[in-house]
């Protein structure tokens, strides 16, 4: 008999970044390799903060789409109807995860009237969304699988989005509820997951997030990929590409551009989307750039040309987050073999794997100096050895067969 899996989470496919593409990519393995799956997401809205077509049209409500595969296995997604800000902020997030939790609810209540799940698969954040699976094994005692991407309350207190002690507390106390209920917790790094085990007095299954290192390699004349993209076969490309939020400091990079002006072959790009990318936009003019290039979101089919266009890719986050988020932009570069300038503070899980590695280049984080300098050391210095170790690094590590066939062992499916 096939096995069936919920999938519980507001990010899902056909969203390009984040946790949207891994929860994708997820269920589409499990569906290729003959299970049958079931999603209760929302409609994507990430990370343009506004639900995209052709979704917008019934995002008051709620939608379901089937698809099959030739293994026998299927997908049932049922999209359901979320508050989505435009500029979200502590306030706006907390109705975005509260609309999204009782809107699933309804739809998750409807499902356990039918066929049982064997595993119902929980991604946070949102943290409480772990309620979601804690309802549905009440129900009908299905295995529930609670996954952190993002350990969403720390980083809203060190980030000073949530300052009250009692409402910080509050959400401790039902993220514990959460983890003594569920039966498997993973996340996905070392050092995320020994804090949760902190937390949860709990073994964490670590399930990292992977690449597909056949869609996403090395292109060796990167010159004509620079051309191809508008730019001068000899320019040196600098590229950030990914979510533009307050958690990424990415202000940084305009005044290390402010200090390039007069090396006209340097060239700042800022690909993506986000709340506040228009911010950086403005300072941009304020300072007068003319060697940043803001480019929006690149086609799937474009992205691996894309990404290997650059001499050197920023990984850059503020350091009040550095050590509770891994940046999932981090193994597409590594699969394209590209050099990548990483702040991580000194001991955390991230510098530590750059370092074990040496598959980049880490400096402190929210130092404008070592941004500066580590730029420049960066496109002057020969990288060459980390260049190579960095594709090695995703072939070895980051396979999603690999990934996925491990999870599959560890949770018994």
């Amino acid at each position: 008999m096939k096995k069936r899996i919920l999938l519980i989470g507001y990010n899902f496919h056909p969203e390009p970044t984040g946790i949207g593409k891994y929860s994708g990519e997820m269920i589409h393995w499990f569906a290729k390799n003959g299970y049958d799956c079931t999603v209760i997401t929302a409609y994507p809205y990430y990370p343009y903060w506004k639900v995209q077509d052709p979704y917008s049209r019934n995002k008051l409500w709620y939608k379901t789409e089937q698809k099959f595969f030739n293994a026998n296995g299927s997908i049932t997604i049922h999209r359901c109807p979320m508050y989505v800000p435009a500029k979200p902020s502590g306030m706006k997030r907390v109705l975005l995860d509260f609309s999204f939790l009782v809107s699933a609810a309804l739809k998750l209540l409807q499902l356990s009237l039918g066929k049982k799940f064997d595993l119902v698969f929980v991604v946070a954040p949102s943290f409480q969304f772990g309620l979601l699976g804690i309802l549905y094994k009440r129900l009908r005692q299905s295995k529930f699988l609670y996954h952190i991407q993002d350990m969403q309350i720390e980083a809203a207190r060190d980030l000073q989005l949530i300052k009250s002690k009692k409402i910080l507390s509050l959400l401790f106390k039902i993220e514990k509820y959460i983890f003594n209920t569920a039966d498997i917790i993973s996340s996905i790094a070392d050092g995320m997951a020994l804090k949760i085990e902190q937390k949860s007095n709990k073994k964490v299954l670590l399930f990292p997030n992977w690449t597909d290192i056949s869609l996403f390699y090395p292109i060796a004349d990167r010159a004509t990929l620079k051309e191809e993209f508008g730019f001068k076969s000899t320019d040196k490309i600098i590229l950030y590409s990914g979510a533009i939020g307050e958690k990424q400091g990415l202000e940084s990079i305009l005044y290390t551009a402010n200090t390039y002006k007069a090396e006209l072959n340097i060239k700042f790009i800022i690909c993506g989307s986000g709340p506040y990318k228009q911010r950086l936009q403005e300072l941009a003019a304020e300072l007068n750039l003319s060697n940043v290039v803001f480019l929006p979101l690149q086609d799937f089919e474009n992205f691996n040309r894309f990404l290997n266009l650059a001499d050197l890719h920023l990984v850059i986050q503020k350091s009040s987050a550095s050590d509770l988020v891994m940046p999932s932009k981090l193994t597409t570069i590594l699969s394209v073999g590209g050099l990548a300038l990483i702040t991580a503070d000194s001991g955390s899980d991230l510098y530590n794997l750059v370092r074990e590695h040496n598959i980049g280049l880490v400096i402190k984080p929210d130092d404008q100096d070592a941004l500066n300098n580590g730029i420049q050391e960066a496109i002057t210095m020969d990288n060459e050895r980390v260049i190579r170790n960095t594709r090695k690094y995703a072939e070895t590590y980051l396979s999603l067969e690999g990934i996925m066939n491990k999870l599959k062992t560890n949770v018994g499916l």
